[in-house]
């Protein structure tokens, strides 16, 4: 009778227990019966918030660049920034193998073992990590150093640039430290740390890239007078602008550090939980690392390669045509004008895509596919919210733009190109998100394969554009609308093909799309308007101000946002609140 009762007593306390860490379990996320009946507004608010902190910081960190290159143009003219420009094309290869692939590998590899608890693995990972990037670190330094002559004379017909070269070449090292860091506290979940470094860096790149292009242009103009030669001020005014790079990112990674010095009281309190009996070895993680950062590293390469593929046979059919002098000067213009405008809002598509990709592999990693599919429907939408009025604003704005940042130039053939290449925008946004998507869902290859099927059908136009249509630099911009046209056609039917969904086309593309062209028109009326009478500032910043207006206004009466999916955003809650206060948000 006793033992009846002590074995009935035991089953309900363990039921009591096993409820109690069911309970405990579900509050963790790790019952599988929770993940049914979780709301997917949690997950999605706080991924999408996540892309949105440091799609925000993106903005901010071209807004800071756009406002810095208006003084150093000025300093070194568009010939200089040519210098500078192709300068950055070898420096962004190299810098594949030490940092730009470090975050999305890192953040990937740290998410999924942070997803399982197994805290000592994460710090295994970043032990392994940092001795990757002392490496490939400081071979990609010596390369820039000692190859800079090779690069500046053979590749590019353009010898001055290697100063420029020379002065980015440590910085390599530094970006492999900092790349590390970032993606472990983006597979962390947080892009917090990534998105205020990236501020603080490019704070600290504009005021030492300014200061230091006015120093070494004075001294180029002394230069040129002992050696007779009027190159060297521009060359050396580069080559200022390239030292604030790594003025930037060697703050940026002190910040960093001190971060991760903070963050050491927790880390050690989560290898102490970690309970897991499999460690894995060095050995290990470093293929794990080199297998998740070479399609990385080949896939993001073929879009760099492609801005010097294009530069430099750009530069080689202009010599052929007898017009190479024009070179420096062209190049100078569409990278320091035309593509500094289109990259801010493309930086808001990157931004989603460095939090989508761990996003998506702790999904994947979960087994979780109607997460998967509703994180992949909400990246595109709110890329193409961004990418398709700022598209149409660049092309309707594209002159009192010009005149607003770049006042006093000659912004005529900028102006042209960024009126007949704003599709770039939607285009690469596009792209870059489809990229990401499949890298999240563990098909690492695929994107290298369409980037190189793209490079080389580009390439078939481009050339052609140049030597027989004599396009001259709008083959570049049109080369590389083509590039962006081709990525998203072949990724897109990839992604179609395993997943088995289709981007809804209505909410995506078709409301964006109305109320960006309604928006256009009410900004140049507004402009057109007023600028005969105020000038040019004034009438651009108001047209701006209305654009920004009419088209919030026509996505939340048109239903192109719900009110769910604006509270996902960073403030959206509040926003919200006012909009039903105004009756514009139902």
């Amino acid at each position: 009778m006793e033992e009846n009762t002590r074995t009935r007593n035991r089953g309900v306390s363990r039921g009591r227990n096993q409820g109690r860490s069911k309970r405990e379990g579900e509050r963790e996320g790790t019952v599988p019966q929770r993940r049914e009946s979780s709301p997917k507004s949690q997950k999605s608010s706080n991924f999408l918030i996540q892309g949105s902190i440091l799609a925000v910081s993106g903005i901010v960190v071209r807004l800071i660049g756009i406002l810095y290159r208006v003084p150093l143009i000025r300093i070194v003219g568009d010939e200089g920034m040519g210098y500078y420009s192709n300068a950055f094309s070898v420096y962004q290869i190299l810098l594949l193998l030490s940092s730009y692939s470090m975050p999305l590998a890192i953040s990937k590899m740290v998410s999924v073992r942070m997803a399982k608890g197994e805290y000592r693995n994460v710090k295994n990972v970043l032990h392994v990590a940092l001795l990757y990037a002392t490496v490939v670190g400081a071979v990609g330094a010596v390369i820039v150093w000692f190859g800079a002559d090779f690069f500046a004379t053979r590749f590019f017909p353009m010898p001055y640039c290697v100063y420029a070269l020379r002065t980015l070449a440590p910085t390599i090292w530094v970006m492999a430290y900092l790349g590390v860091y970032r993606g472990y506290f983006q597979g962390l979940g947080t892009m917090v740390p990534t998105a205020i470094s990236q501020i603080f860096e490019q704070i600290v790149n504009a005021v030492v890239s300014v200061v230091a292009a006015s120093i070494l242009f004075g001294i180029g103009l002394k230069s040129n007078l002992v050696y007779e030669n009027d190159q060297y001020a521009n060359a050396f005014g580069a080559a200022g602008g390239t030292i604030g790079t790594g003025a930037g990112a060697l703050a940026a990674l002190f910040f960093l550090l001190f971060l991760f010095g903070l963050y050491k009281k927790t880390i050690r309190r989560q290898l102490r939980m970690d309970k897991h009996s499999s460690l894995e070895s060095y050995r290990m993680i470093t293929y794990i690392m080199v297998a998740t950062v070479i399609p990385v590293i080949l896939s993001t390469a073929v879009y760099n390669i492609n801005g010097i593929l294009d530069s430099s046979i750009f530069g080689h059919c202009m010599t052929f045509l007898g017009q190479g002098e024009q070179y420096s000067t062209l190049i100078g213009v569409y990278s320091g004008k035309y593509q500094l405008l289109i990259n801010v809002p493309i930086a808001i598509a990157s931004a989603l895509s460095s939090s989508l990709i761990p996003a998506l592999t702790r999904a994947v990693a979960g087994g979780d596919r109607k997460e998967v599919i509703e994180r992949i429907y909400m990246v595109n939408r709110f890329a193409m919210i961004v990418a398709i009025p700022s598209a149409v604003g660049l092309a309707v704005l594209a002159e009192p733009i010009h005149g607003l940042l770049f006042a006093g130039d000659d912004n005529a053939l900028s102006i042209s190109m960024t009126m007949c290449g704003s599709l770039t925008v939607v285009l690469y946004s596009l792209s870059t998100v489809s990229n990401a998507i499949l890298q999240g869902i563990n098909h690492m290859n695929i994107p290298i394969r369409n980037a190189l099927v793209s490079l080389v059908l580009h390439l078939a136009f481009l050339v052609p554009m140049v030597l027989v249509f004599h396009m001259g630099v709008y083959s570049l911009v049109f080369a590389n609308m083509l590039f962006g046209l081709f990525m998203c056609i072949l990724n897109w039917l990839v992604i179609s093909r395993y997943l088995h969904c289709r981007q809804e086309i209505k909410k995506t593309f078709v409301i964006p799309t109305v109320s960006a062209l309604c928006m256009g028109l009410a900004a140049f009326a507004v402009y057109r308007g007023l600028s005969g009478r105020l000038g040019n500032t004034i009438p651009t910043l108001l047209a701006i101000a209305v654009a920004i207006l009419v088209y919030g206004i026509l996505l939340l009466r048109l239903r192109g946002i719900s009110q769910r999916e604006l509270a996902s955003m960073p403030g959206g809650r509040k926003l919200g609140k006012c909009l039903r206060r105004l009756h514009l948000l139902p």
